[in-house]
């Protein structure tokens, strides 16, 4: 049977065939010649004809062999023109109505049953359904990556060479890289969309938000929404194909000739079609609920088709469709999300929420994924904090990821390795995390993990231990982990990663407590990357005993043989016992242990290239110390130790603002190069600042200083009236800082002596213990390593209470200090 030109010219598939393709489809399928007919007729070979016709059942997606791949297509094209082909009786439905008009009555009778459907959101613990679009609407828009992860081709020995995981977020493999468009952009900008996605990453709201947009009016106002579970429609017992199931959804809300109507607007390509959770579908039904959706995207083709799936989780290609990734939540829209979740209850819990997530790098990693930010929001919103002990969060975290997720919506996903239960699940991927973690590899190739996954089966009693079984077990596995929990996730194509940094730890955590390796455990203390594993696992841990005394033993060890560090925390333990008062002595030790170092951070940010600013603050706020309430004689001796501080810097401050040889007025002169006056203003303007705050740390001082004898008050106030000496105005000083300059380079040796000498006397600070580089570097491991001791202690974990005190009361004591009392038992 020969069929029309018009009707292969109006086939989505004619247009993407060459003009030679073209004619011969024709020539054999719309005029029934043969293939030598067609030779004679094209005046081209009979190899050429074969090429053609390869090309052609390609595009048409027809597989099989000789003429049996003929014969398939002659039969799609018959039945592709018998269903387009309009009965009388539709034509002169066609002719009669306005299909504008009908598009506007459907929306109308539709609007209930979708808003039903898809004007809610209730997932994990929520007590109730929330709205999903306007003024009380938690929706957060998404962005969109136009290249999915899985396709991107990167090698490792493209990663940066001295990679930090503190910015493992943030490297070059990360989609951040990536394009972005919004959600409503990909829809415009492509009829067919397959939207991929993690586990969480709210591909299921996305869907439910077009279809509320669009029957609002906000958007595709000329489509008809529908929004199909593609799980529960595959179940149907009734076995409709997708054109039933929709005529069915039009009857369940109540419109009448709905078989002619759904036809009808489908034609004109008035249909915006949402089919959710394509990987949901049994194994079962996927074959066929496959090619329903490939037969109605192709049949009506007008209409605008999107489908969500997971990453990874199924193979397969709908040629048509445009593949997109949703991408993970950035800052903004986390924040947004915030304000959305709180604002019905309290707007300055959503600030406390963000303020708290963003003081924690790692569960702010975690929030990038919607699923598990609204975990975050929920356990906030109970207690206005975060748990302590962080390992009880991630593991809620990964049981949502691993089990509740599916089980809460009823999904029965299919078992790759039967042997493979939930608890060898959690087995498998802890020692992939400690396998990798400890060889620093947060980024690995497909085959290193497969081997990691074939040695673990290979242990199981009952694996099959064939090479090329295990293989594909292997292979399966690692598919399956990355589609149904998202825990190990495709970065580009062949390298993989966990999901996140923080599941990576964890499993880490739970190997070495599966393990007992506490003692490999601490040799890794002073080093930044561990510090997360060491806290998730004294949370892990049933008792943490014995691995905060091992964790104590080992900070001791660092500087038990330097002389002169021993001395140094000698003259600590010696200061921090001249008080009296509430506060733990290893918080006042900590205090002044910041407090001495602080005049020596030059020295330390120069040569070790270490912010103090970010490593030696916090242990006494750890230990309970409170600077709000601190006694005048502490903060005397904070207030001439920051004096000192700034005295030992003004020299080079000064020299800066000399560096460029303009003065005040040459800073004004236009003339002059705008860079350069720039330069000079900001750095006159630094040496300024410090001597104003010299002079007003030791006006604060004196002023304290009046319970204390009074010589050593008016000493201070001499050297003070020193310094004024040399500045007649102070608000005159920016514009005559040179004559400043000169009588400072005269006197501040003097000067500075003086100052060191009162201090020394009086308040036994100030002492120059000039370290050396190895031993600052030290002192830098000893006081982060105690700082990751207290933070373990204070992580609410189990700790027997004579531990614990016994720890506390002997940080920052010097060898000699612990042997004297007697401390064997812990140390």
């Amino acid at each position: 049977m020969s069929l029309p030109k018009d009707f292969f010219t109006q086939l989505e598939q004619y247009s993407e065939l060459s003009n030679r393709e073209k004619a011969v489809f024709v020539e054999i399928f719309g005029n029934g010649k043969s293939r030598v007919q067609v030779t004679q007729a094209l005046n081209i070979s009979g190899s050429n004809v074969s090429s053609c016709l390869t090309g052609i059942y390609k595009k048409f997606s027809i597989r099989g062999s000789g003429p049996v791949k003929e014969t398939r297509l002659r039969e799609y094209l018959q039945k592709r023109y018998s269903q387009q082909k309009p009965s009388g009786r539709l034509t002169a439905e066609v002719a009669e109505d306005d299909i504008d008009a009908l598009v506007q009555e459907i929306r109308e009778q539709v609007k209930p049953n979708i808003k039903e459907k898809c004007g809610t959101i209730r997932v994990l613990d929520m007590d109730q359904p929330v709205e999903l679009t306007g003024e009380r609407g938690i929706y957060t828009n998404v962005n969109i990556l136009e290249k999915t992860t899985k396709r991107r081709r990167v090698k490792i020995g493209q990663l940066p060479p001295n990679f930090d995981p503190e910015d493992f977020e943030h490297f070059g493999l990360h989609e951040a890289s990536e394009k972005r468009m919004s959600e409503l952009q990909a829809l415009q900008h492509h009829k067919k969309l397959m939207v991929l996605g993690k586990p969480g990453a709210g591909k299921t709201t996305f869907l439910k938000y077009l279809a509320m947009h669009c029957i609002e009016g906000q958007f595709l106002t000329n489509r008809v929404p529908v929004f199909i579970i593609l799980k529960d429609f595959a179940q149907d017992p009734k076995q409709l194909d997708i054109l039933q199931y929709i005529t069915q959804q039009l009857f369940i809300c109540g419109i009448h000739n709905n078989s002619v109507k759904t036809e009808q607007l489908l034609k004109h390509g008035k249909f915006l079609v949402l089919l959710d959770g394509l990987d949901e579908v049994r194994e079962e039904d996927t074959k066929r609920i496959l090619w329903q959706i490939r037969n109605i995207s192709e049949q009506f083709h007008t209409n605008q088709f999107v489908i969500t799936c997971r990453i990874a989780a199924k193979e397969y290609t709908f040629e048509q469709f445009t593949e997109v990734e949703v991408a993970d939540f950035d800052k903004e829209q986390i924040a947004i999300f915030a304000h959305n979740w709180f604002r019905l209850n309290c707007q300055v819990k959503a600030e406390r929420f963000i303020e708290k997530l963003q003081a924690n790098k790692r569960i702010f990693e975690l929030a990038t994924n919607p699923l598990l930010l609204t975990l975050l929001c929920l356990v906030f919103e109970e207690n206005a904090d975060f748990p302590a002990n962080r390992s009880e969060l991630y593991k809620e975290g990964l049981d949502i990821l691993l089990k509740k997720w599916d089980a809460k919506r009823n999904i029965e996903r299919n078992q790759i390795y039967h042997n493979l239960s939930l608890g060898y699940k959690e087995d498998l991927l802890s020692e992939i995390a400690f396998t990798t973690f400890e060889q620093k590899n947060y980024f690995f190739k497909q085959k290193t993990v497969e081997s990691y996954i074939a040695k673990f089966i290979s242990n199981l009693q009952v694996a099959n231990l064939e090479p090329e079984v295990l293989k594909l077990d292997s292979e399966a596995v690692l598919k399956s982990i990355e589609a149904q929990h998202g825990l190990l996730v495709e970065r580009a194509k062949g390298i993989y990663s966990f999901s996140h940094l923080t599941f990576q730890e964890y499993f880490c955590a739970r190997k070495i407590v599966s393990t007992l390796a506490y003692e490999n455990l601490v040799k890794h203390i002073n080093e930044k990357r561990w510090q997360e594993v060491f806290l998730l696992t004294v949370g892990i841990m049933v008792k943490a005993d014995k691995l905060v005394l091992l964790m104590k033993r080992e900070v001791n060890k660092l500087v038990a043989s330097d002389e002169k560090l021993q001395h140094f925390l000698e003259w600590l333990a010696h200061k921090s016992s001249s008080f009296e008062y509430f506060y733990k002595p290893a918080a006042i030790r900590a205090l002044y242990f910041e407090m001495t170092l602080d005049s020596e951070q030059n020295k330390l940010d120069n040569t070790l290239g270490w912010d103090s600013k970010n490593t030696l603050y916090g242990l006494d706020n750890a230990l309970g110390w409170d600077s709000e309430d601190t006694l005048d004689d502490i903060e005397i001796d904070w207030l001439l130790n920051h004096a000192l501080t700034n005295t030992l810097v003004l020299s080079d401050d000064l020299a800066n603002a000399f560096f460029q040889g303009l003065d005040a007025t040459d800073i004004l002169d236009e003339t002059i190069d705008k860079s350069s006056r720039g330069q000079a203003f900001i750095a006159r303007d630094d040496a300024w600042c410090n001597i104003a705050d010299i002079d007003d740390f030791l006006e604060k001082a004196i002023g304290l200083a009046s319970s204390l004898r009074s010589e050593f008050k008016t000493a201070l106030q001499l050297l003070k009236d020193k310094l004024n000496e040399t500045i007649p105005e102070w608000q005159n000083l920016f514009e005559e800082l040179e004559e400043f300059g000169e009588w400072w380079q005269e006197n501040s040796q003097a000067w500075t002596e003086q100052l060191i000498a009162l201090m020394i006397r009086h308040r036994n600070i100030g002492h120059n213990w000039q370290f050396s580089d190895r031993q600052a570097k030290l002192l830098q491991q000893y006081y982060n390593s105690n700082k990751l001791l207290v933070n373990c202690l204070n992580s609410d974990c189990n700790i027997s209470e004579k531990v614990r005190q016994g720890i506390e009361h002997n940080l920052l004591l010097p060898i000699s200090k612990l042997e004297t009392e007697n401390n064997t038992e812990i140390f």
